[in-house]
């Protein structure tokens, strides 16, 4: 077969798509007879230095992607699968990979780096390949080993640091790995190759080091290589070198300061002079300094000071030198930086790292940036004003509202003005600081708005005028009015001092989302959000009228989307954008008119129209239920309440199609949220509906190819079905409640250094009591009895909850309410029960101690409850 695969190999890569075709599936054929004999091929492919170097390059590539995945389902299947292979063959494989790191090819070398660390991701973590990491050590401590085997070595190292957990290697491993690899970089011993690897190594090992980082010598030994490799003749090899710093600043801050001084050389030195890579790492290093003092400083005791670790305020000591460092970056704008924002350069990054110190330090900041602005605002050349613009915009979160006041007061005018500049990069940031001014700055509801009556006009003359300026200005404008309406969302049931000015800011913000010269629809969805939030944030009281006639204007917009030709698949996402725009403001116009009883009637009249409109959108995309429909036909459902069972029969399919929808999960979760939405419209008439929809939503629980975010939101879905159909829920309970059950298995398995699945462990949680709450309430008033056999393992759940101390707020509510649900719903038959597990009367004792009023309010009335139950 050896032969053979060379040749597939080789035809896999072929011009001729026949020739590939066949070829391809000639590889699946054997992969799937014979997986290890193919794995055990493509290794010796590989590690042949006779074979082609295009051979040898895919067989690399297949063997890798044969032990991983991107999806976490096929992942491991893939590793399952590795598991099962002979361990002879297994051996073989893995000592063909090893040889190949001393391959003369550098293809060969770097593919077989991958592989290893793929395998060890899989064995490590199992002890199943213990001599991996002693077996490469060697090659870095026999001085006659050729620099190339060297240069792989260190690359395999950091790929396997990069795979493992810290915790997977034994503190011995650790410290040798950590030698070889500081040794590595060392520019005395090694070629550039080799420090580059070593330096890459290091940047992926730094997990590994907690242990070495509290031992003063080796530290400062670690620290010495580092900033020795920063600054080295190659650019690369400083650009790494930086990124290490990078990561050390955030895992290793409170061991920093005896560093400090040399690293603020080091990296002022990089950032007046040199490459922009580098440059870019050596401010980055501040900006991770600041987001380590900002959470510091969150966790700080105001009484005592303390902060755990401390904070060395290394910010404030190195503010008179760091922002005038950062202002000069500034003035290092490129010449179309405006047109994307997707650059990122020494400007960016450093008035990023300025409105971090600003965060950071407060008042401080203002005398040291002021002067910079006063002196560049008004100058002759662009590229100074702009700086000065940004360098504003830049400071305003941080500061006190006091300390800034002044300043905006007065630059608020100069602001408007420079809207009129003639450079569009002035401009362009120009429009952004007006939108931090008011995003910051404007808050009517606390007492505090750069915004007046007596300045209002001319602020929004401003911004009408200026919306009609290139497309990335008024895009910016779109975000200034944004956040000029939203300062206002608190301040209801007061008049709003937008009032007087909506049909034409409305105008205004239509007009330009209709701009065909936006290249793409950036402008488009920016000024359609920014028409929601305004008519979100506005005084239904005042503005009724306004918003009812704007209704049938982006109902005949989204009608006559359906008329679009579409004869391309760009055509086909044009439409699909547009109409994501149209219902998301249709979904806001209904949710605002719905939210009083007075202007709820202007939905119900057209609730017809609209609904079809819905379904007209849902049918023209044959297989994807559009998100934002979905979202609107939701917000439908809760102003028609029980009349939406008119839409039912149409609709109903294409609720079907979202609760089916695994590969866009975004869309399942909204349908299952939907499916909440109109239980609580329709109450038992949802009932016809209900043996389809628990079909589909069990079927999603069950689904190991559903995205697991999407299973939370199911189980609180049951309590809305429960609580919509009371006793008629008895035929789903034993399949709902045993899904429940299961479910909180995995809650008691959540890894309490895992921060992402220790989130997702809270909401399962709360959505399995929510669940738990809806079905009881739901089985209160007929058949209460039904939820007994499972009331004993909901308290056991509920104690576990209650054991962890390190549990989310919302869970502790959820569980408390639940408690209360349970004592409410059954009655005498938990006295037993509640008698056998009193760890509740200290579970309560602790929520009512809780500042939290509604945790109180929840506790004090679950106490009743379960008193009743007692003395019952």
């Amino acid at each position: 077969m050896a032969l053979e695969i060379t040749q597939f190999l080789l035809s896999a890569q072929s011009p001729d798509a026949n020739v590939r075709t066949e070829a391809e599936a000639n590889l699946t054929r054997f992969q799937e007879q014979n997986l290890p004999s193919f794995l055990l091929s493509l290794s010796v492919e590989l590690a042949n230095e006779e074979k082609p170097i295009e051979s040898r390059r895919l067989a690399g590539i297949v063997l890798k992607n044969s032990l991983d995945a991107k999806d976490a389902v096929r992942k491991e299947h893939l590793v399952q699968k590795w598991m099962e292979i002979d361990i002879s063959i297994k051996s073989q494989i893995k000592d063909l990979l090893l040889r190949t790191l001393g391959s003369a090819a550098t293809e060969a070398r770097h593919t077989s780096a991958q592989v290893i660390a793929k395998i060890a991701s899989i064995e490590i973590p199992k002890k199943l390949w213990p001599e991996l990491i002693a077996s490469l050590l060697t090659n870095m401590t026999h001085q006659d080993r050729p620099a190339s085997l060297k240069q792989a070595t260190l690359e395999t190292l950091g790929y396997v640091c990069e795979e493992i957990s810290h915790e997977d290697l034994v503190q011995d491993e650790v410290n040798s790995v950590l030698t070889a690899v500081v040794q590595g970089m060392n520019l005395a011993e090694h070629s550039p190759e080799v420090r580059l690897a070593a330096t890459k190594a290091l940047y992926n090992a730094l997990d590994f080091a907690q242990t070495n980082f509290e031992n003063d010598m080796e530290r400062s030994y670690i620290m010495k290589m580092v900033c020795e490799t920063a600054i080295s003749k190659e650019v690369e090899i400083r650009q790494v070198a930086f990124e290490c710093l990078v990561s050390i600043a955030s895992t290793y801050y409170e061991k920093l300061e005896p560093y400090m001084q040399a690293l603020f050389e080091l990296t002022s030195n990089a950032v007046k002079g040199d490459e922009e890579a580098v440059a870019l790492q050596a401010i980055e290093f501040w900006s991770s300094i600041c987001d380590e003092e900002i959470e510091l400083q969150e966790y700080e005791n105001p009484e005592s000071g303390d902060s755990e670790p401390p904070n060395s305020h290394f910010i404030e000591k190195a503010l008179s030198s760091l922002v005038p460092m950062l202002l000069e970056t500034l003035l290092k704008q490129e010449e179309d930086q405006d047109q994307d924002d997707s650059i990122w350069n020494l400007s960016m990054a450093g008035g990023t790292c300025l409105g971090l110190v600003a965060r950071t330090v407060g008042d401080a900041i203002v005398p040291l940036v002021m002067p910079f602005i006063e002196a560049n605002i008004s100058k002759m050349d662009w590229h100074c004003r702009e700086a000065a613009t940004y360098a504003f915009g830049s400071i305003l979160e941080g500061p006190t509202i006091d300390k800034l006041t002044p300043l905006v007061h007065a630059g608020l005018d100069f602001m408007l003005l420079a809207m009129k500049d003639e450079n569009n990069h002035v401009r362009d940031t120009t429009a952004w600081t007006l939108g931090r001014i008011f995003e910051l700055l404007h808050c009517p509801a606390s007492g505090f708005s750069v915004i007046s009556s007596e300045n209002i006009r001319q602020v929004l003359s401003v911004l009408m005028e200026s919306i009609n300026d290139t497309p990335n200005v008024a895009e910016k404008v779109c975000g200034a009015i944004y956040y000029l309406a939203q300062g206002y969302e608190d301040a209801v049931p007061s008049s709003s001092l937008l009032t007087p000015f909506l049909t034409e800011i409305i105008t205004y913000l239509i007009r330009t989302a209709d701009r065909t010269d936006g290249g793409d629809s950036k402008l488009r969805s920016s000024a359609y959000e920014t028409l929601n939030e305004v008519i979100r944030c506005s005084n239904v009281a005042e503005t009724s009228r306004i918003i009812e006639h704007l209704l049938p204007v982006i109902m005949n917009k989204l009608e006559q989307t359906l008329q679009l030709q579409i004869v391309s698949t760009d055509d086909r996402e044009k439409q699909g954008d547009l109409q994501a725009s149209l219902c998301g403001v249709l979904q806001v116009i209904i949710q605002k008119l719905s939210s009083t009883d007075e202007t709820k009637a202007i939905i119900l009249q057209e609730a017809d129209k609209i609904m079809t409109l819905f379904l007209r959108v849902f049918a023209c995309r044959s297989s994807t239920v559009h998100e934002e429909a979905m979202l609107a036909i939701g917000a439908l459902a809760y102003a028609c309440g029980p009349n939406f069972e008119n839409y039912m029969r149409e609709f109903y399919p294409y609720l079907e199609m979202g609760l089916q929808n695994f590969e866009e999960y975004q869309v399942c979760s909204i349908t299952v949220g939907v499916v909440g939405d109109i239980c609580r419209a329709l109450d038992d008439k949802v009932l016809q509906f209900c043996d389809g929809i628990m079909k589909h939503l069990l079927n999603d629980l069950g689904s190991n190819e559903l995205h697991r975010s999407v299973k939370p939101p199911i189980f609180s879905c049951f309590g809305d079905i429960a609580l919509a159909i009371g006793e008629h829920f008895e035929r789903y309970v034993s399949y709902a409640v045993t899904a429940m059950q299961q479910a909180s298995q995995i809650c008691a398995q959540i890894d309490l250094n895992d921060e992402e699945f220790m989130e997702y462990g809270n909401q399962l949680r709360r959505s399995i009591f929510e669940a738990y709450s809806g079905i009881l309430q739901g089985f209160k008033n007929s058949k209460p009895e039904v939820m007994l056999p499972y009331a004993a393992h909901l308290l056991q759940f509920i104690e576990l909850v209650f054991l962890d101390r390190q549990r989310d707020e919302s869970v502790t509510k959820a569980a408390v309410a639940v408690m209360g649900d349970l004592a409410d719903a059954l009655g005498p038959n938990t006295k037993l029960l509640f008698r056998d597990r009193a760890f509740y009367i200290e579970f309560l004792g602790e929520c009512l101690q809780s500042d939290d009023e509604q945790l109180k309010e929840t506790a004090t009335w679950t106490q009743g409850m379960i008193g009743r139950v007692m003395v019952s």
